[in-house]
């Protein structure tokens, strides 16, 4: 069980240097041009490992449903957007947001699909959820002074 939880948290450290990496792309170029270099080269190394490793293409790809291939342009969404807002708010309040807006999103699809749980306690973290990001979003900017 521990592998599965230290793979998650290596998974988020590479999505919070990504997006700093791709926020400070953005900043030198543009949040479009700072999302397609992500994606080309996710593209080659996703096919260079999958060469190797095998299973490029799946023997059933007609049977993949249409829902499937949503998640390459909600992803291109996902890192040209993140990529526009990081300079704006930083790097810190974009991962709260991003953050905040999955365990929100994932909820509501674990209620949609019917996934078994307590109903008060996903409101309970849904409202812990809400409440750190008000809180992260209020809080004051130190004054730079001359």
């Amino acid at each position: 069980m521990i592998f599965p939880i230290l793979f998650a948290v290596a998974a988020g450290v590479l999505v919070g240097i990504s997006r700093q990496v791709n926020g400070r792309l953005s900043v030198s170029t543009s949040p479009m041009v700072s999302s397609f270099y992500n994606h080309i080269v996710g593209f080659i190394t996703v096919s260079v490992v999958a060469v190797i490793i095998g299973g490029l293409i799946p023997p059933t790809v007609s049977e993949v449903p249409l829902y499937g291939y949503l998640a390459g342009p909600v992803g291109v969404i996902f890192v040209a957007a993140g990529s526009w807002v990081i300079p704006k708010i930083g790097a810190v309040n974009t991962a709260v947001l991003i953050i905040g807006g999955q365990m929100f999103m994932s909820a509501v699809m674990d209620v949609v699909e019917g996934v078994e749980g307590q109903p008060l306690l996903r409101l309970a973290g849904l409202a812990l959820i809400l409440v750190g990001m008000i809180i992260a979003q209020s809080r004051k900017k130190p004054q730079v002074t001359a």
